[in-house]
């Protein structure tokens, strides 16, 4: 499973946002990616986010490179995932 990909789910570990899930909409390079919520489900707003401050999921949604937050909403929708989304993760410390 190649973890950081363009519509992989993560959840933040780190920021603000900690706890939160949120899809891969890009791959900048080989330590930043783009992220979104949207925030209008999860609350995460579209940024760049170091990968090392992301966990991966299992799940993966089938979006292009650079999709819109409409576009991703449209595809949780469909997938039947906007629910799951919008629930934070408790962390635990190590």
């Amino acid at each position: 499973m190649p973890a950081i990909e363009v519509g992989r789910i993560c959840v933040k570990m780190a920021g603000r946002e900690t706890g939160k899930k949120c899809v891969i909409v890009d791959v900048m390079d080989k330590s930043f990616v783009m992220v979104t919520g949207p925030k209008k489900v999860t609350g995460v707003k579209r940024r760049r986010v170091n990968i090392n401050h992301l966990q991966p999921l299992p799940d993966k949604l089938d979006i292009k490179r650079g999709a819109s937050d409409e576009e991703v909403t449209q595809i949780l929708e469909d997938s039947c995932k906007l629910e799951e989304m919008s629930q934070t993760v408790k962390l635990v410390q190590a």
